[in-house]
């Protein structure tokens, strides 16, 4: 059985016509560390938040979610919450969005401590100290009285994994994590990232524009385009060999460096009524959602 499946996950806001995510589908193993890749508005944070169930009030979500067993799409909301950031957890973007400024980030670890174990205070205080220790944060009696603006762009990212690890979730989200920090610390990040999750054997679903990032994180790969997935498979065999026109769009146009000066720059065509005749099999890479749209 798998961890997380997710099945024709269709998500539309307030009365438009065109959804945000169209017949997604996928799913994720125990331990298995995935890759979620495509241009911004594409439909990967959206998707995020909808297994996170998160999406905002004028959000509709429609299709199978389901965690093990259990179906999370209209699941009641207190039930969801004793799931969320106990089984499953979400590192964001942007931590300054994701933090409370009016708290000292101790606190705010603690809080998950407390909704989902009831730990004392002085007990949780322990807990997030040493968790904050673990992440690579110093002094961590220090940040965790610490508010958040009184913190580094990477250590209110790094206070963020801490916060989403100390249960020891069975799935990880991650929506973009590096996105904001410059490439030294991004690079640290993403080795906490790796260290932290091969301690705790949890799955991942690791969100970027970034291949190169991708590549290092991830065993495999999903590409969404205009809110669909349009290939997936083994990151090795769709990054040498992408069978969607968008996937090898997106990898030419990584490549940057090899441009020479004076050459134009590689751009992503719209790809929205090419014909797809990849066959759909379990297990194998397969483009979806295309095929759907040019039978419009």
């Amino acid at each position: 059985m798998s961890l997380l499946r997710v099945d024709d996950l269709t998500v539309r806001f307030g009365r438009s016509r065109q959804p945000a995510v169209e017949r997604v589908g996928f799913s994720i193993e125990p331990g298995e560390r995935v890759g979620l890749i495509g241009e911004s508005g594409s439909g990967k944070s959206v998707t995020a938040l909808a297994i996170m169930g998160l999406l905002a009030d004028t959000a509709s979500c429609t299709g199978s979610i389901r965690w093990h067993d259990r179906e999370l799409i209209g699941m009641p909301d207190a039930e969801y919450s004793r799931l969320r950031g106990e089984e499953f957890a979400m590192v964001f973007q942007e931590p300054m969005t994701a933090l409370d400024p009016t708290m000292p980030v101790g606190r705010q670890v603690a809080e998950v401590l407390r909704l989902h174990e009831g730990a004392p205070p002085g007990r949780a205080r322990g807990r997030v100290c040493e968790m904050l220790s673990a992440v690579g944060l110093p002094d961590a009696e220090r940040v965790a009285d610490s508010f958040p603006h009184q913190l580094s762009g990477g250590q209110r990212q790094r206070v963020l994994i801490a916060m989403s690890l100390i249960n020891t979730p069975e799935l990880l989200i991650c929506d973009e994590p590096t996105t904001a920090l410059d490439v030294t610390v991004q690079a640290r990040v993403l080795e906490l990232l790796r260290h932290a999750l091969d301690v705790s054997s949890s799955a991942m679903l690791f969100i970027s524009h970034d291949l190169a990032v991708v590549s290092q994180m991830c065993d495999r790969l999903l590409v969404m385009y205009r809110g669909s997935v349009v290939e997936e498979g083994a990151i090795a065999d769709v990054l040498a060999r992408p069978s969607h026109p968008y996937t090898a769009g997106l990898i030419a146009t990584a490549d940057i460096a090899s441009v020479s000066p004076g050459q134009r720059l590689p751009v992503i065509d719209d790809f929205w009524d090419v014909p797809v005749d990849v066959p759909g099999r379990a297990g194998a890479r397969r483009p979806l959602g295309s095929t759907r749209r040019t039978q419009r």
